[in-house]
Formats: C-alpha cells, sequence, structure tokens
C-alpha cells in the first residue's frame, strides 16, 4: 500500500520483514516505543523508516539494554527534542559499553551525563546548550512485568530455551498478570513443549484480560479445530478476522474449515480473501482452483 508517495506495510507485513511475532510488534506500540507511520489499532501501518527503528530497538536489546533503561531514555530524548518523530533512530550505544546509551541528535553526539563528546556540525562544547542527563543505567536483570517478558520473547525462538520462556512469562505474570501478550505467548511456549492443556489455558487467559487479541483467538481456534470441537473453532477464528481483517492464516482456516463441515459457499469469501492478502503464498493456488470452481452444495 502506498500513501502520499510512501510505501506502507501492515503489521503483519511489517512483523514478517523484520522476523518478528506481530505480538511482540504490537507489544513495542503498547510500550510507545514504536508509533506506526499511518492509522491506529489494528489499522495501523508502518513506513520504511518505522521498520528502521523497530531493528534499532532489537538490536539494542539483542546487546544487552534492558527494556526499562531503553524506555526511559526514548521519554528523554522526547521530552528533550520533541521534534524527532522517532527516537529510537537517535540512541546509540557508547563504544566499549554494555549498556551507556547516547544520543546523536543535529551533528551533536552526547553522553548519559550530557557532556558534548563530539560536534560534527563543527560547533563547540561552550556553544551547545546544556541537556540533563539520560537516567542512569539500572541494576541488571529483569525487574519489572514488561523486561520478564521481553526475555521470554528472546528465549522461546528456540526449543531449548522453551523452559526458560516460560519461566519468564511466568515472573512477568505475577508482576503483571493482566498482560494478555505474556499469557498468549506463555501459551504459545506449552504447546510447542507438547502440553496441550496448558497452551489452552494461556490463550484464555490472554482472551479474559484482552478478548480481542488476535493470535490468542487464532491459536485457540487451532486447538480447538484439533480437538474436533469446529463451530467453536469458527467462533474463534471469526473473532481473530474481526480483530485484523488482513490476516491470511485465518481465512485461510476459516475457508478450510467451512470445507470440512460441508458449506463451502461460506468458505468462498474467506478464499477470495486469502487470495486477496496472499497472492504467492502456499495456499494461492488451491485458492484460486475454489474461486474457479462451482461451489458445493451445502447449507448457506
Amino acid at each position: 500500500m502506498r500513501v502520499g508517495g510512501r510505501s506502507l506495510y501492515s503489521r503483519v507485513e511489517a512483523a514478517r520483514i523484520l522476523r518478528l511475532s506481530p505480538t511482540r510488534l504490537r507489544t513495542f506500540e503498547r510500550m510507545d516505543l514504536v508509533r506506526p507511520a499511518h492509522g491506529q489499532g489494528e489499522a495501523a501501518s508502518f513506513d520504511f523508516r518505522d521498520l528502521l527503528s523497530v531493528r534499532a530497538l532489537v538490536a539494542l536489546l539483542d546487546r544487552g539494554v534492558s527494556m526499562r533503561r531503553i524506555r526511559r531514555s526514548v521519554e528523554r530524548v522526547r521530552e528533550r527534542w520533541p521534534e524527532l518523530e522517532r527516537p529510537l533512530g537517535a540512541l546509540h550505544l557508547e563504544e566499549g559499553t554494555a549498556e551507556r546509551l547516547v544520543v546523536r541528535h543535529r551533528g551533536t553526539l552526547l553522553d548519559p551525563d550530557g557532556q558534548l563528546l563530539l560536534d560534527f556540525a563543527g560547533g563547540s562544547a561552550a556553544e551547545a546548550k546544556p541537556v540533563a542527563a539520560l537516567p542512569a543505567a539500572p541494576a541488571t536483570g529483569p525487574s519489572s512485568a514488561l523486561e520478564w517478558f521481553e526475555r521470554g520473547c528472546q528465549l522461546d525462538i528456540e526449543d531449548g530455551t522453551l523452559p526458560e520462556a516460560i519461566e519468564a512469562y511466568r515472573r512477568a505474570l505475577e508482576l503483571d498478570p493482566t498482560l494478555a501478550d505474556a499469557h498468549c505467548n506463555l501459551g504459545t511456549a506449552h504447546y510447542n513443549r507438547g502440553d496441550r492443556d496448558a497452551a489452552r489455558a494461556g490463550y484464555e487467559a490472554a482472551l479474559e484480560q484482552y478478548p480481542s487479541h488476535r493470535e490468542a483467538n487464532f491459536n485457540l481456534a487451532n486447538l480447538l479445530e484439533e480437538a474436533g470441537r469446529r463451530e467453536a473453532a469458527i467462533h474463534h477464528y471469526k473473532r481473530a478476522v474481526a480483530a485484523d481483517p488482513c490476516f491470511a492464516d485465518a481465512h485461510l482456516n476459516l475457508a478450510l474449515l467451512y470445507e470440512k463441515i460441508g458449506i463451502p459457499r461460506r468458505g468462498r469469501e474467506h478464499w477470495r480473501r486469502y487470495l486477496q492478502l496472499a497472492p504467492d503464498g502456499a495456499w494461492a493456488e488451491v485458492a484460486r482452483q475454489r474461486m474457479r470452481g462451482t461451489p458445493q452444495s451445502g447449507r448457506d
């Protein structure tokens, strides 16, 4: 999609490009670290500069900078330089340090104490306006629910670290039981370890806190479909689509499930939407065949 000459990406597209889960990207938004270039909520879309900001954020996290440190620094940059639309792009790790952030703005590099390190624009330290120091680095290790959640996100990528990821999500929920994303990710971590009951409990807990949670509805629908509870699965697939009309996989699963229960007419609209959203997807040719074919008879 293009708006005002810019290419824009849906949350799902942006997450795919960045190799993140949509849940993690949505969490960054809720923390007010990333602000979509266009739209809000499920209609949010991101431009290329937004993608660069998210990559900068992930790079800082991967290098061991705590989420609390990044959030406080972003807040301070916004206070000091409100004209900066994407403050994450101004934050950099100081050379030779593990967590000390510096700010680069208008050719000036400042350390966390507000001292001028280097003025690329040619000015001098005496000419530079003093700025408030960025917050001092906190103690190492997660201390907040969001930091424990982020640690879980970093650990649940590999099967070998799933137990540690589960513990991180549990710690996050001990500190904030309302954190729907942590409930959902905890459910997925359990699912990946083969514990369907615990997975379902995680998704249901997420939906108690946030009934429109896209991933929790979709994942719960998958579990219900596995268990043969097809009507209940359709209900949650529909809720996932309502939360994100551009959720191609949810449209695909609805199309397939409607065929399984003998009402392919209802599935045609979802085949059509899947084909619009994923014209090169793994099921695109099947979708084309369904759209070309005559639907089977069945109840509407």
